[in-house]
């Protein structure tokens, strides 16, 4: 089984996913593009007993447009955003806080009605307005 490890951007708060992700999605809504300070946010996520969190987070909760409350565990010292989750099950950690270039691509792509127009989906991936 893969580890996966990913951390904040001064090191303090740091994350291991074990095995491999059950979803890994990119979410194109304005609350992700204001998250991100990007395009999209792409996230993979796993199970709640696969991930192993040290250091110390601070949380933020919004509700998506979805209408589901997202609860953001971010760096208090340097801000990146490290884990975040919908319920309990799941532990969402953003892709790029692996900094791993062979981490596997998006298999779904949400909320593309707030996709960019020269944003491109990975081939094959799933597509939901």
């Amino acid at each position: 089984m893969k580890d996966h490890h990913a951390s904040c951007s001064c090191g303090q708060l740091r994350l291991v996913a074990h095995g491999d992700p059950v979803r890994v999605s990119m979410c194109h809504c304005h609350a992700c593009q204001r998250r991100t300070g990007s395009t999209y946010g792409a996230q993979a996520r796993f199970p709640t007993e696969n991930v192993e969190i040290t250091g110390v987070s601070t949380e933020y909760v919004r509700v998506g447009e979805s209408g589901a409350a997202a609860h953001f565990h971010f760096c208090p010292t340097c801000g990146a955003t490290v884990y975040y989750w919908f319920d309990d099950a799941l532990r969402a950690v953003p892709v790029g806080a692996f900094a791993d270039n062979t981490f596997p691509p998006p298999r779904i792509s949400v909320w593309e009605k707030r996709m960019h127009p020269w944003v491109s989906v990975p081939e094959g991936a799933e597509r939901l307005a």
